[in-house]
């Protein structure tokens, strides 16, 4: 027969063993990025990106960086909308007055280009002379 401190300290232990597995299986949770854009924006991105500099595998880790910088300053709704004016602002014609006429779509064409050259500085990309925002 085994005394009850031995058999108190085994259940003590066992739980406690128990407990550090539980903790240690748990998945690691670091903090949500601020501004989590759907995958499938993110991989347009840096599809374009890429084109953009020349196709080089190398670079899908610097487009990658790119809307990695450009996410810490806008919000997925903010970077379409910024992106579409930026985009759309050169369309010739009554159609494309909408993206370059009004001052909010000038003010939000500006932000992207400005945020997406600084985002291509700093992620060792060159911003292409025939670069669509």
């Amino acid at each position: 027969m085994v005394p009850l401190f031995v058999q108190s300290w085994f259940r003590t232990s066992t739980v406690i063993a128990a407990a550090a597995l539980c903790w240690c299986a748990m998945p690691a949770r670091g903090d949500a990025p601020r501004n989590d854009y759907p995958t499938v924006a993110r991989v347009e991105y840096v599809q374009e990106c890429m084109t953009r500099n020349g196709g080089v595998l190398s670079d899908m880790y610097k487009c990658s960086c790119a809307i990695d910088r450009i996410a810490e300053r806008l919000t997925y709704d903010e970077f379409v909308e910024a992106g579409t004016f930026a985009r759309y602002s050169t369309l010739p014609g009554e159609g494309g007055g909408i993206f370059r006429d009004p001052d909010r779509a000038k003010e939000r064409a500006k932000l992207y280009r400005s945020l997406e050259a600084e985002a291509y500085h700093t992620c060792g990309l060159k911003i292409a002379s025939n670069a669509r925002p």
